[in-house]
C-alpha cells in the first residue's frame, strides 16, 4: 500500500445563478471529468473526494498584485488583465517593448518567466503578441506561445468568441445565432452586429485585431529614472547589498545632472529568487544628487527595519527607481568646508527620516488663528507644501512649547508664555468686580495672591469654527508674591455672554 496516496483533485466553488458551481479546478479534477460551471453536486457524483475551497476574491486579487510586483523584474509596465464586470478570470498584461533584449530575446524572456512561475508552484499560460487582446485570447483559448509579428489577426480567428473578453451573456447570445468563433464575426457587416449586440463587441474585435489602440494602465507608476543589476549568483550578505546600492546610486547621478534634477524620493526593489520582492523607500528633505549620501540613507533605512532584511536564498535582481525628482539648484559652497552651506541640517533630517520615517521628523509651524492653543502645529520637515500649510494640532500631552512669542511686542516685554498648556485648566478666582482682574486664585490645590496684573487682552472667538455660541476670552498676565508669573483668561463677557464667567490657567512665563 502506498504510504503517500495521491492528494484528491482540487476545485474552487462559488455561488452562480443560485447554485454552488465550479469556478476553477486543477488538472486532476479536469481529468476526472469535472468541468467549469458544473454544479458541486454533479461534480461530487463523479469524484466524491473532491477537495473544495470557496472562492475568495480579495485573496485572489492580493496574490495577483504580488505576482504583478514580481513581474516588474521584466518590465515596469505590468497591468491587471481581469475585468470583474465582464466576468473574466484573473490575469496580467505586460508590455515588454524594448525589454526583451535584456534577457536574450522574446523566446528567452517567455521561457524564463514561465520557468520561474512554475518553480513557485503556479500553473501559467502565456502568449506574446502584437496586441493585448490577441495575447489574452491565445493564452486562454489557443496553443501558440509567441505569435509572429503581424500574424496575430489570422492566428486568433479560429478561437472562441470568449477570447474577445466579452460578457458571458453576449457570448451566449452570439452562439445561439451560430457565431462561435472570432472568425465568424470578423468579416460580417459591422453595423448590424453593433446594432444588435452593442458597440462593445466591435471595439473588442478591433482591439484584438490591432485596428484600435489599447493602452494598458500599469499598476505602479513608471519611475522617472531606473537602474538595476542582475546576478548570476544571488547576493545574500548585507555588505554585498550595500555595495550594489552604492553602485546603483552612482549610476543615476549623471542622468539626474543632465536633466537638472535632484531626487526627492527613490525606491529600492530587491527581487528574491523564490519570488518575494522587498521594497524600501527613502525620501529626502531637499533635492539630492550625492551617491554616497543615497547609499547611507538606504543603510539607515535597512538598519531601521523592525525585522532584519530577509535575503532567503538570495537576491538575483536589485533595482533602484527614482520615484520623484525636483529641480536641483546648486548651493553656495563654504570656503573652509567640504560641503555646501546648510547641508548639515538637511543631511541630519534625511538620515533621521530614513531610519524613523520622514513623516516622524517634524517641525513646529504657525497657524493663521488668534486662539493660542491653535496658533501652532506640527508638520513634517520634508513637507512639499508651503510652510505652515497642513499643520496639525500638537499632541505633546500636558504642555507644549509655544512658538508664538513675540519679544518685541509691548516694548520688548514677552506677551506670550514660554510654556503653554495644551488645554486650559479650570481654576477658582476672587475679583473685586466681575469684569476686573483677579485678586486671588486657587489652581491645582494651591492658593496664590496676586500683586501685579496686566490686561485684559481680548481675543474674540472663532464663531465660524466653534459656533455662534462661542465666548470671548479676556487674557491677563499676573504675578504672585513669590514672583511667579501666570497667563490666565476669563471665558465670556460678563453681562453680555454669561452672568458667571469661568477662569482658566493657560500658561506660565517662568
Amino acid at each position: 500500500m502506498d504510504a503517500h496516496p495521491e492528494t484528491p483533485p482540487v476545485v474552487i466553488t462559488d455561488t452562480v445563478r443560485n447554485a454552488i458551481r465550479i469556478v476553477a479546478l486543477d488538472q486532476r479534477a479536469r481529468a476526472c471529468g469535472v468541468r467549469l460551471n458544473q454544479t458541486l453536486s454533479d461534480a461530487r457524483a463523479l469524484v466524491p473526494d473532491l477537495d473544495c475551497h470557496s472562492a475568495d476574491d480579495e485573496a485572489n486579487r492580493a496574490l495577483l498584485l504580488k505576482i504583478a510586483g514580481w513581474c516588474e523584474r521584466y518590465t515596469p509596465l505590468v497591468a491587471l488583465g481581469s475585468d470583474p464586470e465582464e466576468g473574466h478570470d484573473h490575469g496580467l498584461f505586460m508590455d515588454i517593448t524594448g525589454c526583451a533584449h535584456l534577457l536574450g530575446g522574446e523566446a528567452a524572456l517567455i521561457a524564463d518567466l514561465e520557468a520561474r512561475l512554475r518553480a513557485q508552484g503556479f500553473h501559467v499560460r502565456l502568449c506574446l503578441a502584437d496586441t493585448p487582446g490577441a495575447a489574452w485570447a491565445m493564452a486562454r483559448y489557443g496553443q501558440e506561445r509567441i505569435i509572429a509579428e503581424g500574424a496575430h489577426a489570422g492566428a486568433i480567428l479560429p478561437l472562441s468568441l470568449s477570447g474577445l473578453r466579452l460578457p458571458p451573456a453576449m457570448v451566449a447570445s452570439l452562439g445561439r445565432v451560430g457565431l462561435k468563433t472570432i472568425g465568424c464575426i470578423a468579416g460580417l457587416p459591422r453595423a448590424p452586429l453593433a446594432a444588435r449586440f452593442g458597440a462593445r463587441l466591435m471595439q473588442r474585435l478591433d482591439q484584438a485585431l490591432g485596428r484600435e489602440e489599447e493602452a494598458i494602465s500599469p499598476i505602479m507608476p513608471v519611475a522617472e529614472l531606473s537602474t538595476e543589476r542582475r546576478f548570476a549568483e544571488p547576493v545574500t550578505h548585507q555588505d554585498e547589498i550595500s555595495r550594489v546600492i552604492a553602485a546603483l546610486a552612482a549610476g543615476i547621478i549623471e542622468p539626474l545632472e543632465r536633466r537638472g534634477l535632484g531626487l526627492r524620493r527613490c525606491r529600492l526593489k530587491l527581487f528574491r529568487v523564490d519570488g518575494h520582492v522587498d521594497e524600501l523607500d527613502v525620501q529626502t528633505a531637499r533635492p539630492l544628487r550625492d551617491a554616497k549620501m543615497i547609499g547611507r540613507l538606504f543603510d539607515e533605512r535597512i538598519a531601521g527595519l523592525h525585522d532584519d532584511l530577509d535575503a532567503g536564498f538570495g537576491f538575483d535582481l536589485i533595482r533602484l527607481d527614482v520615484v520623484h525628482a525636483d529641480p536641483f539648484d546648486a548651493a553656495q559652497t563654504e570656503m573652509m568646508a567640504h560641503h555646501a552651506a546648510g547641508q548639515g541640517h538637511d543631511a541630519l533630517v534625511d538620515r533621521l527620516g530614513a531610519r524613523l520615517g520622514l513623516d516622524r521628523v517634524q517641525r513646529f509651524v504657525l497657524a493663521d488663528t488668534h486662539i493660542p492653543e491653535r496658533s501652532f502645529g506640527r508638520q513634517p520637515v520634508a513637507h512639499l507644501g508651503a510652510p505652515g500649510s497642513g499643520a496639525r494640532r500638537s499632541g505633546l500631552g500636558n504642555t507644549a512649547l509655544a512658538l508664538a512669542s513675540d519679544p518685541e511686542a509691548d516694548g520688548g516685554i514677552i506677551t506670550r508664555p514660554l510654556i503653554l498648556f495644551d488645554r486650559p485648566e479650570l481654576m477658582q478666582t476672587i475679583a473685586e468686580v466681575p469684569d476686573g482682574p483677579p485678586l486671588r486664585f486657587r489652581w491645582r490645590g494651591v492658593s496664590y495672591e496676586i500683586v501685579r496684573s496686566e490686561g485684559p487682552e481680548r481675543i474674540a472667538c472663532e464663531w465660524w469654527r466653534d459656533g455662534r455660541g462661542a465666548r470671548t476670552r479676556d487674557y491677563f498676565r499676573v504675578e504672585d508674591r513669590q514672583g511667579y508669573r501666570f497667563w490666565m483668561f476669563r471665558h465670556g463677557l460678563y453681562g453680555r455672554e454669561t452672568s458667571d464667567p469661568a477662569w482658566y490657567m493657560h500658561g506660565l512665563f517662568a
